[in-house]
């Protein structure tokens, strides 16, 4: 290989990284707004109700009012261990990683946002070995997949999220299917393509239609060398899943941590609380 073309090769690296690095800050910033706005509301509904209990002195208004600013406060913390685990994720290097404890961290940060477009959220956790992930990465990815699957359900829908083991594969598969309106058939090999977008710009939330969302989920999985599946019907919904490598370790299969199910009964696997 001549000089010239190891110095492209190079260019072509850097640009790489500085997109990467791109999608990092834009991940975290996004991260940012969501979390300002759900502190927001919980502020909200704390200082209200406390207004509410020095406003009225009987008991039962006194009781109601810290029955829900506790409820607030109990939500404001579970929003801050959910950051701070998207925190602990922020490294770039690949571990052991459960990630049953990833999708509760995403759906903490999402819940107020699928009841705010009346997306009922299930979760199911089989007991799966550690995937072998950069937590940050594959959060990004869960994230944007979400997030499109909310946007495909404008008047509301369901979301049914899985986590379970492919040991035949050697793989923690992670699926998120939705109810929304589907991808044509003519499109759906295209939805990976860098800029290809069936969006028409981004919605009320300011989120989507870039193109890029998608394409950069296929190349953060292929860099964990694992794969990202996609199943899609027209007015049935569509499905994607994450295979992403077990982690090898010589200690038992660990457990899925205890998770979140948002307004959907219970039908098979594990499904843990509503909220």
């Amino acid at each position: 290989m001549s000089d010239g073309e190891i110095s492209s090769q190079r260019k072509i690296e850097l640009l790489e990284e500085e997109l990467r690095h791109a999608r990092r800050m834009a991940a975290l910033g996004e991260l940012v707004s969501t979390t300002t706005h759900e502190f927001n509301n919980v502020l909200t509904t704390i200082i209200n109700y406390a207004k509410l209990g020095l406003r009225h002195k009987d008991e039962p208004s006194r009781d109601k009012a810290l029955t829900k600013i506790l409820a607030a406060a109990g939500r404001a913390e579970k929003i801050t261990n959910s950051v701070l685990g998207f925190a602990r994720n922020r490294g770039h290097d690949r571990i052991p990683t459960d990630l049953a404890a990833l999708v509760e961290q995403s759906l903490v940060l999402l819940e107020r946002e699928m009841h705010k477009y009346r997306v009922q959220v299930e979760f199911h956790a089989e007991p799966a070995p550690p995937a072998l992930v950069c937590g940050n990465e594959i959060q990004q990815v869960l994230l944007n997949l979400l997030t499109n699957s909310r946007q495909a359900m404008p008047r509301g829908g369901r979301v049914f999220i899985r986590v379970a083991p492919d040991s035949g594969n050697g793989t923690v598969d992670l699926t998120v299917r939705d109810s929304g309106a589907g991808i044509p058939a003519e499109v759906l090999p295209r939805i990976f393509d860098r800029y290809f977008t069936t969006k028409n710009g981004p919605d009320s939330s300011g989120k989507g239609g870039t193109g890029v969302g998608l394409a950069a989920c296929r190349e953060i999985i292929e860099a964990h060398q694992g794969k990202i599946r996609v199943e899609s019907t027209v007015g049935v919904g569509t499905a994607f899943t994450l295979k992403l490598p077990v982690a090898k370790t010589s200690g038992p299969a660990a457990t899925a941590s205890p998770v979140q199910a948002l307004g959907l009964p219970a039908s098979g696997g594990r499904v843990v609380r509503s909220t």
